[in-house]
Parts: C-alpha cells; sequence; structure tokens
C-alpha cells in the first residue's frame, strides 16, 4: 500500500549523497576505508565512552558483544519479551538461553522486581532496551540489581542514540551498549552497528569478531603484510559507503533530533490526557526514534489503527512480545506468563513521526486521532 503519511521518512540532504559519491569516486577503500575510523571516534566522542567500533548492523553487533563477554552454552541472559526479535536470537546465536523478563508501565522498560526473580546461578548478564528513543525509567535500578548479583549490564540501545537519563546518556550506564543504524532510526545508512564500551579487553576481541578473527596491524585491503588468524571470527564489517552516509548524518544528529522533538511535542499537547503516553522532561530526554501512543484497550487499539489505515495514514504495533511468536514457542516459551508484557503489546501503536515532517502532515495525523477519540 502506498500511504499518504509512512510511519517514517529518511532525514537526507545533499552532504549525505555527497558523502557516499565520495567512497565512490575514489575507487578504492569501500571496505574499511578511512570514514569507518572516523565514524568511531564520532560515536566515541558523542557518546563519551573510550571504544565504539562500527558493524553492518545492530544484531550482529549485539552478538558479537555477547560472545566477547564469554557469553555461551548453559548460560542465561535476561531480557524483555517487549522488543525486537534481535534482542532474543542475538542471545541464542550465542548458545545461551534467553530469559524473558516483564516489564514497567512507565518506560516499558524491564521491571527490576521481575527481574530479580529470574536471576538463576546461570544468570549471567541483564540486558533492558531503551525502547522507542525514551530512557528506561528504572535503569539505575537494573544496573544496582547487576552490580549487587555480580552479573554484566549490557544496554540494548537500539532505539535511543541521544536519549539520556538524569541527563546522562544512554549507552553509558552498561559495562557495554548497543546503537542501530537501521532505516527508521534517529540517524541512518539503510543498515549498521556500533558497540560503545570502556574496556579495551572487549574492544580487542570485537575487533577480531569482526574481521575473521584477524590479527590487523593495519588496513588488511592496502598492505602486503601477512595477517594471522588467531581466533574464531565473522565477516560483520561495516561497508564504507554505509560509514560515510551514517557520519554524514552523524554531523547534524542535534539537528535531527530537535526535529523530531519539535513534531512530538504537538502530539504530546494533543493526545495528553487522552492517550497513555511515554514520557519526556528534564529527567527523561526522549529522542521519539518512534511516536507510541496507548489506548485504553486492544479493541480501541486496533479500532484505532484500522481508522488511521482508511485514512492513508500508517501505524504499526512495536512490539509484539517476542516470546509469543512462533519460533519461540516451538523452543518452549509458550507458557511463559508476561503480564505487562501482554497489557502494553496488545495496547500499544507507533504513528508517524520523522525529521522534516510537513506540518500539514502533522496536522493530518491529529486531527485523524482526535476524530477517533471523540
Amino acid at each position: 500500500m502506498e500511504w499518504k503519511i509512512p510511519l517514517y521518512k529518511i532525514y537526507s540532504d545533499s552532504e549525505d549523497v555527497e558523502a557516499a559519491s565520495a567512497v565512490i569516486r575514489r575507487g578504492m577503500g569501500w571496505a574499511n576505508g578511512k570514514e569507518i575510523n572516523e565514524l568511531e571516534q564520532a560515536i566515541s566522542s558523542y557518546s563519551g565512552r573510550k571504544y565504539a567500533l562500527t558493524f553492518n548492523n545492530g544484531t550482529s553487533a549485539l552478538h558479537a558483544l555477547l560472545l566477547a563477554y564469554g557469553i555461551g552454552k548453559e548460560d542465561e541472559v535476561i531480557i524483555p519479551s517487549f522488543t525486537f526479535i534481535s534482542t532474543a536470537n542475538s542471545v541464542l546465536f550465542t548458545g545461551a538461553k534467553p530469559v524473558f523478563a516483564d516489564v514497567e508501565e512507565k518506560t516499558c522498560a524491564l521491571s527490576a522486581e521481575d527481574v530479580r526473580k529470574k536471576i538463576t546461578k546461570k544468570t549471567k548478564a541483564i540486558m533492558p532496551i531503551h525502547y522507542a528513543g525514551c530512557p528506561a525509567s528504572n535503569t539505575l535500578e537494573l544496573r544496582e540489581l547487576a552490580q549487587e548479583k555480580d552479573l554484566l549490564f549490557i544496554e540494548d540501545a537500539a532505539e535511543s542514540l541521544g536519549a539520556k537519563l538524569n541527563g546522562k546518556k544512554v549507552g553509558t550506564f552498561g559495562d557495554s551498549a548497543m546503537f542501530s543504524f537501521c532505516a527508521n532510526k534517529i540517524i541512518t545508512g539503510g543498515e549498521g552497528g556500533a558497540i560503545v564500551t570502556d574496556s579495551q579487553e572487549i574492544y580487542e576481541k570485537l575487533k577480531l569478531l569482526r574481521s575473521h578473527g584477524r590479527a590487523e596491524t593495519e588496513n588488511y585491503f592496502e598492505s602486503t603484510q601477512l595477517m594471522d588468524y588467531v581466533s574464531l571470527g565473522y565477516n560483520f564489517r561495516l561497508p564504507t559507503i554505509i560509514a560515510a552516509v551514517i557520519l554524514s548524518q552523524f554531523r547534524k544528529i542535534d539537528r535531527i533530533i530537535s526535529l523530531r522533538r519539535k513534531v512530538a511535542a504537538q502530539y504530546t499537547e494533543a493526545f495528553s490526557g487522552k492517550l497513555g503516553l511515554l514520557p519526556n522532561s528534564d529527567s527523561f530526554f526522549n529522542v521519539y526514534q518512534m511516536y507510541s501512543v496507548r489506548a485504553k484497550d486492544g479493541n480501541s487499539r486496533d479500532a484505532l489503527q484500522q481508522h488511521l489505515s482508511s485514512n492513508g495514514i500508517m501505524s504499526k504495533v512495536y512490539f509484539s512480545p517476542a516470546h509469543e511468536t512462533h519460533f519461540y514457542k516451538s523452543l518452549g516459551y509458550g507458557t511463559v506468563s508476561l503480564p505487562k508484557t501482554s497489557e502494553i503489546s496488545g495496547t500499544i501503536l507507533s504513528i508517524p513521526l520523522f525529521a522534516g515532517m510537513k506540518q500539514e502532515e502533522i496536522s493530518a495525523v491529529i486531527n485523524s486521532i482526535q476524530k477517533f477519540v471523540r
């Protein structure tokens, strides 16, 4: 279907086009070009972490990070079911077991109370997400719980680059964190991901895992030096052309976030008190990777989505519970009870929001929803 107003549009300009074109014209360095290192330096500086390493997508970045921490068979990682499927899959890729815990109401974040109940002798990590550009409200509580139980605390911050909790950026609370640059994220190259960490040991392990286990002392594609393969690794590298586009977008990230927040401000004014909304305040700096509303019940949510569709306005349910998918049911997760996850998943709906959204598009979405609510 061709939507009058899509859920998202990628914000781009001539600088992005020129960034990609420059790599193409160069005729070399399409893999491991200089833009890779420049992007990693930009991510490290922006996030406030010592090290940043790029990957071809967020899923492989998270997969590699868990491997770098030695997580594998017989281990357990506690995650939300209210998340994109790759959060769970990245755990399975290592041979470990994802353990689903329930979420809390305010920011749809992992419930610290339920996480505590799910911790066993096999638990190695707690891995929350920051939903839709909103920092998880109980991040500090979850981190304290991880420290108390001597567990890793890993942030799946795929959706929340630039978000802040009490003035501190998402991605700086955990032992390490992952960001995604997939098409619908704050800034994008179509695909792409990154890990940020303060651990040199993890950084060095990630470099090996990212590129075939090859010990690189210089650029492999421009060197005649024989380089040894010292461990098992994957081909998880980010192409230079994509890195160049992400880097170009990074240079205007504050403007992009500002544009998104201006759209969100109009929505919040229009829907406050009528629909459930995620917080935004001095304590919760929300970058609005998505704008999600909560209806009073599942029937109302489904009717709202149908109403929007009839007006050519796209909306989408983010997220259906991961443990209720066919695949995870086949692994025996179908009996897992997560009442708050089911409630939120059954009533939540993401509506169009993107940088550069025209006023007539914003007004059309607001008017359509207000008409439905009335």
